[in-house]
């Protein structure tokens, strides 16, 4: 028997590399003699997602493990053929190279002791960056279990077809469930306390009965829910992680009251729309909901925009007019930004807390009003309070139910949904359809620090659709193009059926020869640029957007080095 650990080197995966083939003139891609397909993994999570809400999770998990496991059948017949002549460890190795080289997951040997003549085998393995594991949670959040089903399947199918005997593996901890990596341990079927368990999944299991009943299930369900589908649209747009399931849950809670609701959290985290939410699910919904922005109005006529004014009140007051709060009444007002209220503003809005009555600028009436006041910040209110710009009794009306929501930063599993649904709603706007964003830059999303939040992506997003062309997937370049990386070598198969390599390195080096040519003599860096911003908008024609893409840089950035260079 041998025993593998991890400070044992795999073996090269050139071999592996050698025999990905890209047969470009008639479609065809292969490994071997395999026909392989390229698959977007955001097609292949959306297919998960469908079935997993079609079928549920227990009949999802089990075709999801069956499809992996004939995959890893296949690849374990590879795996023989490819290294008829290696020793067994080496040859194993084919699986774990493959799902690396397919982006599927890197696989980090634990632990591994195998005799095929024997028919013994123990494995433990690390999943790094599992692809599963990302679309799992981008679609559904966190998971109390495993979810990286697919990956599991393949790692029994390939290690049961190499062994010649049933091997099954185990998820033993999961990125969805927030660990740092996913592990799966296997063994022979036998030595699983479970067996029954784990191999119920692979088998294959009529399901025609099962889905009519599930149909039943689902029409209950509907009719169930009527009219909050609508409602609750505001919430699935925003997110579904736990920092934002615990605002939801604070909001449906304030929405079962008439409590006064405070939101506190940085510029653009979606303050309106939280509060928007809270209104219609509370049972003002059938009523009005106004919002307004205390920091856009003019000192000098808050009141009057808040709470009406009488003919005459002032010059220019030629009639009477209604404010905000009458334009809710019976509803919700949402008075953003509320720290900007001066003093005469703030102790109006006190008296209709406390009283539930108002008095027109100018007036000397006063009537009763019926709102919930749903306010915000992005500052420390009890700090205004400190420094005497706040009112302490204000304050602590407003303070009542206090609701914070955390920046994106902090909610990075929602970024997802909000891209998807900016998607919808600039397509829309533009009459245009891409093909959503690409991987790539969805990572360099998820590791942006959002200074703008919300409403930054909200504006990234409506940019990339402008920039894009219809049924084109929006780059990396359009949000970073600092980020964009250079192309890696591919096998290509020519027309004569020959094989040619393409190599980014070349091109590297060229650019390498070209900067040292131009440094040897002096060189002007400003001139340099200016030639080449010049040459790039003959080009285009004047398009400053084709022009930014074609130099790799961002419309603002040429904009304004255009403006530099016309002394503007």
């Amino acid at each position: 028997m041998t025993s593998e650990r991890t400070q044992l080197p795999a073996p090269s995966t050139e071999d592996l590399l050698a025999e990905i083939k890209f047969d470009i003139e008639n479609g065809k891609i292969w490994l071997s003699e395999q026909r392989m397909l390229l698959i977007h993994s955001g097609v292949m999570g959306s297919l998960r997602k469908e079935l997993i809400e079609t079928l549920g999770v227990e009949r999802a998990k089990g075709l999801l493990m069956r499809f992996g496991y004939a995959a890893g059948q296949r690849d374990a017949e590879l795996a023989k053929r490819i290294r008829p002549d290696l020793t067994s460890r080496e040859a194993f190795w084919v699986g774990p190279q493959m799902h690396t080289i397919e982006g599927i997951v890197k696989v980090k040997p634990i632990h591994m002791e195998m005799d095929i003549e024997k028919g013994e085998f123990s494995g433990e393995f690390d999943w790094h960056g599992s692809y599963e594991a990302e679309i799992h949670m981008a679609d559904f959040g966190p998971s109390d279990s495993p979810v990286c089903w697919t990956l599991l399947g393949y790692a029994s199918g390939y290690t049961s077809y190499y062994m010649q005997r049933r091997i099954l593996f185990k998820e033993t901890q999961c990125v969805a469930c927030g660990a740092g990596h996913c592990t799966n341990v296997g063994k022979p079927i036998e030595e699983w306390d479970d067996p029954e368990e784990i191999e119920r999944y692979l088998k294959p299991d009529p399901i025609i009965d099962q889905l009519i009943s599930l149909q039943s299930e689902v029409d209950v369900f509907r009719s169930g829910i009527g009219l909050q589908q609508e409602d609750e649209q505001l919430y699935k747009s925003v997110g579904k992680s736990p920092a934002f399931k615990k605002v939801c849950r604070l909001i449906n809670r304030a929405s079962q009251s008439r409590v006064t609701t405070l939101l506190l959290g940085e510029t653009g985290v979606g303050k309106e729309i939280v509060a928007k939410g809270l209104h219609v699910s509370s049972d003002r919904s059938d009523k009005p909901f106004v919002a307004v922005n205390c920091a856009t109005l003019p000192q000098e006529l808050i009141e009057s925009e808040l709470f009406g004014v009488e003919k005459g009140a002032y010059t220019g007051a030629t009639q009477s007019r209604i404010g905000k709060f009458e334009r809710a009444h019976g509803g919700t007002i949402f008075l953003d930004e509320v720290i900007e209220l001066p003093a005469r503003a703030q102790a109006s809005l006190l008296r209709v807390l406390q009283e539930g009555e108002l008095e027109k600028v100018g007036g000397n009436q006063t009537q009763n009003i019926d709102v919930r006041i749903v306010a915000a910040t992005n500052e420390d209110l009890q700090q205004a309070v400190q420094e005497g710009r706040f009112r302490a009794d204000l304050f602590y009306r407003l303070n009542v139910f206090p609701v914070f929501i955390p920046p994106l930063r902090e909610r990075t599993e929602d970024i997802p949904a909000l891209v998807e649904h900016f998607l919808d709603k600039y397509h829309n706007m533009y009459h245009k359809l891409t093909l959503g964003i690409s991987d790539k830059a969805m990572n360099a999303f998820k590791d942006y620090s959002w200074p703008g939040n919300i409403r930054e992506l909200e504006n990234m997003i409506e940019r990339g659709i402008i920039l894009t062309d219809n049924n084109q997937q929006i780059g990396l370049e359009d949000f970073f193009p600092s980020l964009v990386e250079p192309s890696h070598p591919l096998n290509i198969i020519d027309k004569t059926g020959n094989l040619c390599e393409e190599n980014s390195t070349t091109e590297a080096n060229d650019l390498n020869r070209q900067a040292q040519e131009l440094l040897k003599d002096g060189f002007d860096m400003e001139a340099f640029e200016e030639v080449l911003i010049h040459n790039a908008m003959q080009q285009c024609e004047g398009n400053v957007s084709k022009a930014a893409r074609k130099l790799g840089i961002s419309r603002p950035t040429l904009a304004y080095k255009l403006k530099k260079i016309s002394g503007e």
